[in-house]
Order: C-alpha cells, then structure tokens, then sequence
C-alpha cells in the first residue's frame, strides 16, 4: 500500500464546511485586512442544485466571527460551454440560491456578482468525474505510541497531469474539521493509495464514516494550498504576518467559487 503523505495538505481549525445539495464552505479569510471587503464563496456541482453562493463582507482580525450579509446584490453563473446563463435569488440576507440547473463535466463557468456598485467575476472549469473506488484503513502509531486509524482512499487517477482533488471526512455524521487537497504532480495515472492522516480527530472501530472526494480545479487547488500554507497543519500561523489565500475572483473580493465533481462513500470503521 502506497502511503504518500508528503503530498497531502490538512486544513484545520479556521475551516469550517457545510456540504449538502447546496455545497458550502464558510472561511474567515481575511486575516490582516484593516478594511472590509467583499467575501464570496459559491460551488456548483455534477449533483442537482440547489446551489448557494454566501457574500459577506469582511471584519478585522482581532473582531468576533460575525460577516455583515451583503444583501440585494445579482448573482449570475454562466455556462460558457451552452451559452446559458442562470439568475440566483436572494433567499435570505446575503444567501444567493438556484435549482434551475446541474454542473456538467468539462464545462467552463463564469460567476458573475454585482455588489454595492462594484463587480466581481470568477471562471471556473468542472474536471471530467474520477471516481472513489473504496475506502480502506491503515493503522500506525503516532509520536506518543498510541495506535491511531486513518482513512485511506483509493482510486484510478487519469492520464494528463492537472488532476486535483479534496476529501471530507464525515465520522458518525460531524464532519471531521480537517479538508485534504491532493494532486498528481508526482502521481500521474498512477492508482493512488492515500492515506488522510488526521491531526486531532482519530478514527475507531465501529465508527460511521462518509468520505466525499471532489475533483477540483487547478486554481481552487491552489486556494486551499494556499490556507494551507497561512494556517498550517495544525490551525496556527506559520508567519507573523500572513497573507490572504490565493482567489480566483477578481475586482479585490475574498473567497472563491468551484465547479467540481462529488462523489461519496459511506462505511463503518473497521
């Protein structure tokens, strides 16, 4: 069993994700901005909506988690493969929502956001689907000599380089609050075997985990390598003076927003 730790990034403590229908992730990104900006997070799918797009704006570092909604701004997602554009209707304060379509494979999507006179786009392309084969468990030892289980993932990944993906962990229905990113830089069209090795939360026998494993694209990849790199393994700052994570928005907005493919598995520790 390959074991390839070293290319796996754990994304800890400042993270925090809600996944469903409508595919969300809330990260307070703005870690040395003294003035408020606009923070958009939006995912769409291969599954059918309803997806969300969240806008908020912006606090202080040292302030409380509390992001003012961005309210009455229009949200659009274009699909520039079909030509077809879609509206998002503002559900409740600063939550932008559709069900009128499905994400399709290898189609490219512009998001378009008019806020408070300003605008904000982001391009993202949905990878072709690569799919989860199993979930298997390895045992090791931890540096404190206690016996710790870890998932591992197991899947085909195609030929080409540029294939990225991030796993979720699920364990007994609370999502573990670790995301892992993965690309095949050094593993192209290799069958990966890899392990998630989890910081502060251990697996146990008869646990119910449910794994989900989306195919990102290169700069979403690189978003959440960049928190990575500003939050560190284990939730703290690795420079005294951090910067924000990469985005593929434009106009100076904070976050981000993915097309990506899911899919998911559901078994008990063993």
């Amino acid at each position: 069993m390959i074991m390839k730790r070293r290319y796996t990034m754990c994304l800890t403590a400042m993270v925090a994700i809600t996944v469903g229908m409508a595919c969300k992730k809330v990260i307070q990104v703005d870690l040395h901005e003294a003035s408020s900006r606009v923070v958009i997070e939006g995912e769409i799918t291969n599954v059918p909506g309803p997806y969300q797009v969240k806008i908020t704006r912006s606090v202080p570092y040292s302030n409380d988690n509390t992001f003012p909604p961005v309210t009455g701004a229009t949200v659009i997602v274009k699909d520039s493969i079909n030509g077809i554009s879609y509206a998002f209707d503002e559900v409740s304060p600063g939550i932008y929502s559709t069900n009128q379509f499905a994400g399709i494979p290898k189609h490219m999507y512009k998001l378009t956001v008019s806020a408070d006179g300003e605008q904000y786009t982001a391009i993202s392309t949905m990878p072709g689907t690569v799919h989860l084969d199993s979930v298997t468990f390895a045992v090791n030892t931890n540096f404190n000599g206690k016996k710790e289980i870890n998932a591992v993932v197991n899947f085909q990944d195609p030929p080409g380089l540029g294939n990225c993906y991030q796993f979720i962990e699920y364990l007994d229905g609370k999502q573990v609050p670790n995301i892992f990113v993965f690309e095949d830089r050094l593993s192209d069209a290799r069958y990966i075997e890899q392990a998630l090795y989890n910081d502060s939360s251990y697996l146990q026998k008869g646990d119910t985990l449910s794994m989900k494993m989306y195919c990102i694209d290169k700069q979403i990849y690189d978003y959440f390598f960049s928190l990575a790199q500003i939050i560190g393994n284990n939730g703290g700052f690795q420079s005294a003076s951090p910067a924000n994570p990469n985005t593929n928005l434009t106009g100076g907005a904070l976050g981000y927003f993915s097309a990506h493919t899911i899919n998911e598995g559901r078994l008990i520790v063993y």
